[in-house]
């Protein structure tokens, strides 16, 4: 038997604004709201969650580990307006500006990636 990804865990100071965030830009919902825990997802019986756990420290390095989203049909230039407008921020991680990719960062400064439409895993 082989394990399967259940959830991602994003470290939040606060976590329901910072889960309202992420539903709102994946078009997710609130599963589960409790003190020390919030988690988005499609629905209940979707393959992964985003769960979002409370620290005390502040973020001061970029992320060892980030999501790569892919746009939907008004490609990535109108999504990354959007998602500025949700309260995401442009960041610089060194990228030399061609790239296929925008990085971006939460409001609580996880980097993130919106890439060109996905046609392959590996293209």
């Amino acid at each position: 038997m082989t394990v399967s990804l259940h959830h991602i865990v994003i470290d939040a100071h606060d976590l329901p604004a910072l889960a309202r965030f992420w539903a709102q830009m994946l078009n997710w919902r609130i599963l589960s709201e409790r003190e020390r825990e919030v988690v988005i997802g499609a629905d209940e019986t979707a393959q992964v969650g985003i769960c979002f756990m409370p620290v005390t420290d502040r973020k001061s390095v970029k992320n060892r580990l980030h999501l790569d989203l892919t746009p939907g049909p008004d490609g990535r230039d109108a999504e990354v307006d959007r998602i500025l407008a949700l309260g995401a921020r442009r960041v610089d991680v060194g990228q030399a500006g061609t790239e296929s990719w925008t990085v971006l960062a939460d409001p609580e400064g996880n980097e993130f990636c919106i890439l060109r439409p996905k046609t392959t895993l590996i293209a």
